[in-house]
């Protein structure tokens, strides 16, 4: 299935989810709360999907309108399946996945259990693969976009204590090439964006200087110059996220775009 030429749409058109519909996972709070307001806000039908499903309710009352909030654990294959299954039942189907679920406990490499290596990889990677293979079926015959929500450590591991987190998300950024190479004849686009630090304003932030094994939450800031004078927020990513998703992007497909305010050329 080819791209379309799509030079005789008006941006507007380009932009326009209408019609269509899309799951976001991690959507209860942070990037995957934004990207969902943000899909929606150019008319799409959004699953937002997170584990804690008081959040995920919470985000999708908010949005209104075709907005469903339900419990998923990405790192379950067979929940993953049939929180798809409803995304096409209750929304008509599914043209968009945002795979943002992602943790990032802070550990010393040499400190690094194996459990907690287990489980970054099975949330960060092996979820992300779950919902795109089960996406991915449900967008063949007529097309569809996966977007992966990496990160700037997949390119630059500048900070310590992650050596978990920046392992999944070079092999995400791996996956979607993979993907996208794999899923192209079908019309499915698949999509990496790799934010630099975004702050968080829906919790409080953990500043640590020398990460402390077992913490999850911000990752240690280094003090780089950034070249835009700024570290990111979550409608950064998210804006960037609707790019991709629209038809404005219908010939991108296995590029990982940095969201990095200038991070990776200094």
């Amino acid at each position: 299935m080819a791209a379309p030429d799509v030079s005789s749409r008006s941006l507007a058109e380009l932009i326009s989810l209408a019609g269509r519909t899309a799951l976001v996972t991690g959507g209860g709070r942070g990037i995957g709360a934004a990207v969902a307001r943000r899909l929606a806000e150019a008319g799409a039908g959004v699953m937002v999907a997170d584990i804690d499903k008081a959040a995920a309710e919470q985000v999708a009352g908010e949005i209104g309108g075709r907005a469903i909030g339900v419990e998923l654990d990405v790192t379950d294959s067979a929940a993953v399946e049939a929180v798809v299954a409803r995304a096409v039942a209750e929304l008509g189907g599914l043209d968009i996945l945002v795979n943002n679920a992602g943790i990032f406990p802070i550990f010393p490499v040499l400190a690094l259990p194996d459990e907690e290596w287990d489980r970054v990889l099975r949330t960060n990677l092996y979820g992300a693969f779950y919902c795109a293979r089960e996406a991915g079926r449900q967008m063949v015959g007529k097309g569809g976009v996966i977007v992966n929500v990496a990160s700037i450590q997949a390119f630059r591991a500048g900070s310590p204590g992650l050596a978990a987190y920046t392992s999944s998300k070079g092999a995400l950024v791996s996956l979607t090439q993979a993907l996208a190479v794999e899923l192209g004849r079908h019309g499915i686009r698949v999509i990496g964006v790799a934010p630099t630090y975004i702050e968080r304003r829906d919790r409080e932030s953990l500043h640590v200087a020398s990460p402390t094994a077992g913490q999850e939450g911000r990752a240690p800031h280094l003090l780089f110059h950034l070249p835009l004078g700024r570290e990111g927020v979550q409608d950064d990513v998210a804006r960037v996220v609707l790019f991709c998703a629209s038809d404005l992007a219908i010939l991108l497909t296995g590029s990982t775009i940095p969201v990095d305010a200038g991070q990776l050329a200094v």
